[in-house]
């Protein structure tokens, strides 16, 4: 069956969990806060869906967002304007079958109207080969490598440019036309009220 991208919702967030957390040590584990706090404030936060089930998940943010990893402030340091991959995390049974690529294609569509690259980062610890190449397969290239200060973790910083970036903001500025193909940002979630009265 085909492979759909689309916004997480809600009632998913206990089964993103438990496949971030079930990834091996490719992937930091969350707790439900963080989980909560990415479904509140990513830019972007999408799931795969194949054969009725989650395959897995993307969460990238805008290098102006509020974001506390320290690969994403090495990026910050060094490049004004970029889309950052936080975590990108398929299901162990579905590794292989197209939905990686199905997730950077969405993702690089969703930010080559919006940034000039694509930052992410690769762990260099045990044997991630795999990992790098599909990621070089993609365009992106190593930049630097930064051990990160909460784990402890040697990786690999890659970046990607956007060759469509320039024209669409030479050609747009931030007005994109208004047609259905265009991704639109998630609206960030509202802050619920811890009471019933409303102001």
């Amino acid at each position: 069956m085909s492979i759909v991208v689309r916004d997480v919702r809600e009632h998913e967030l206990d089964s993103v969990l438990a496949l971030n957390n079930a990834a091996g040590p490719a992937i930091l584990p969350l707790d439900a806060a963080r989980l909560r706090h990415f479904f509140d404030t990513a830019e972007y936060f999408r799931v795969a869906e194949r054969d009725g089930a989650i395959a897995g998940f993307l969460i990238g943010v805008s290098s102006h967002a509020d974001h506390d990893s320290s690969n994403f402030r090495w990026f910050r340091e060094r490049y004004p304007d970029f889309f950052y991959i936080d975590r990108i995390v398929v299901a162990s049974r579905r590794r292989g079958g197209g939905v990686g690529r199905a997730f950077y294609a969405d993702a690089q569509s969703y930010a080559e109207l919006r940034y000039p690259q694509m930052a992410c980062e690769v762990f260099l610890e045990g044997s991630n080969d795999p990992a790098l190449l599909f990621h070089g397969s993609f365009g992106f290239h190593e930049v630097g490598q930064h051990v990160m200060d909460e784990a402890d973790v040697r990786a690999a910083m890659l970046m990607k440019p956007l060759c469509s970036f320039g024209w669409v903001r030479e050609t747009y500025g931030d007005a994109l036309p208004q047609v259905p193909w265009i991704t639109r940002p998630r609206t960030p979630v509202a802050k619920h009220r811890p009471t019933g009265t409303a102001l």
